[in-house]
């Protein structure tokens, strides 16, 4: 997240999600004809089996675009320049966050100054090389076209991008590979209600999501409809513990999230905030 109160983590508070399994394996290499995952080895609870590194070239391209450098871990981002240049000497375009979290965004500056390309994002603060663009924009490079779909939400910054070519949308943390993201302190629950209606329409033209933790999602619609459901779902239940006396984001979380991984707590209690602040705003 973005700002003095960033943290690394920003997966599932909701679905007490496992760290790094086998399934990492499965994770490493994934992707589509023109995508590529780099897996980042930051497993924990709020990162699944880490962060998904992406990257994406036409097949033949000289040029590759890098999404979610990740981490600043040394070893992370050389693997990310050794498959960008693919045994070759195919050059990094441009670098692309899908929001300023730091398991995402902490080694774009390192991998900016190791490949020589620029980065950008929503936010004009995490930007090097004056690379700006904003929700509905095309980025043209490495022989692809990605339009950037803002999807606020998680965050206030985060962005998708739809690679229409391969039917496939980069979903950064607003959906993730396994279970369900956490409202942070710089996001919006009503916004994020907005956001996954709009994607649910983008679904049905798509046949893969790329997220930003844990693996390739190959039914768009009937995971959108999960999403959509699971938010209501516990809206409902935060109005009945507040029917029933609860006040507290941490009476809320007892009763609601009474199942969690207790090392995502204090993330599900952003959630909980973030719930309370649009119920009453409705």
């Amino acid at each position: 997240m973005t700002g003095p109160d960033a943290v690394t983590g920003s997966a599932s508070a909701e679905a007490g999600a496992e760290p790094a399994t086998s399934a990492a394996v499965g994770i490493d290499g994934s992707g589509t004809e023109r995508s590529r995952c780099v897996l980042a080895p930051n497993p924990s609870p709020m990162t699944l089996d880490g962060t998904n590194t992406w990257v994406i070239a036409e097949p033949g391209s000289a040029e590759v675009i890098v999404v979610d450098p990740g981490p600043d871990d040394a070893g992370h981002l050389r693997r990310v320049l050794a498959a960008a240049r693919a045994g070759g000497d195919r050059r990094v375009a441009q670098i692309v966050l899908t929001h300023g979290h730091l398991d995402h965004s902490a080694g774009a500056a390192r991998f900016a100054a190791m490949s020589g390309a620029p980065v950008g994002a929503l936010d004009p603060a995490l930007r090097l090389g004056n690379e700006g663009f904003v929700p509905g924009d095309v980025l043209v490079a490495a022989g692809c076209e990605l339009r950037v779909v803002g999807t606020p939400g998680h965050s206030a910054d985060s962005l998708s991008l739809l690679l229409e070519a391969d039917g496939a949308l980069l979903t950064g943390d607003t959906v993730l590979g396994r279970g369900t993201t956490v409202i942070g302190p710089d996001g919006s629950l009503g916004d994020y209600l907005r956001t996954l209606d709009e994607l649910r329409r983008l679904a049905e033209g798509l046949r893969v999501l790329l997220p930003g933790h844990g693996p390739v999602l190959s039914d768009p619609a009937g995971v959108l409809d999960y999403y959509i459901a699971h938010r209501q779902e516990r809206l409902d239940q935060v109005r009945a513990a507040l029917a029933a006396g609860a006040r507290t984001p941490a009476e809320i979380v007892a009763v609601v999230y009474a199942d969690t991984d207790p090392a995502v707590r204090r993330a599900a209690e952003w959630s909980v905030r973030a719930q309370l602040d649009y119920l009453s705003s409705i």
